[in-house]
């Protein structure tokens, strides 16, 4: 499934997204960007709760298909500036990561 794909099946508001044909492989849930950077695959969609700059590196770093923010969470304007300018999609909903991990369980 593409980012555009899961985007429009479950009405994700698309923050930033530069490329909404890359490719969804897995999903990785966390929000210690340390653990996420040692543990998390390139081609996974990232729910976090997270929502600072550091986010975009730590994407970009992976090599993530996208980050998906859980529960309502939003973003300054400066980390949408510099997540497209990166190349980083953010997707967010107002599910919590669980509900988002079910959800993408059926699909990838």
């Amino acid at each position: 499934m593409t980012v555009g794909e899961l985007a429009t099946k479950y009405s994700l508001r698309q923050l930033a997204v530069c490329d909404t044909d890359r490719v969804i492989e897995g999903v990785y849930i966390g929000d210690l960007l340390s653990w996420v950077m040692g543990r998390a695959s390139a081609g996974n969609a990232w729910i976090t709760i997270m929502s600072n700059i550091n986010i975009v590196a730590v994407a970009t770093l992976v090599g993530v298909s996208c980050i998906i923010l859980a529960e309502g969470v939003t973003l300054d304007d400066e980390v949408i500036k510099v997540a497209l300018s990166k190349g980083v999609n953010i997707l967010a909903s107002d599910n919590d990561a669980y509900e988002l991990s079910v959800m993408l369980s059926k699909v990838i």
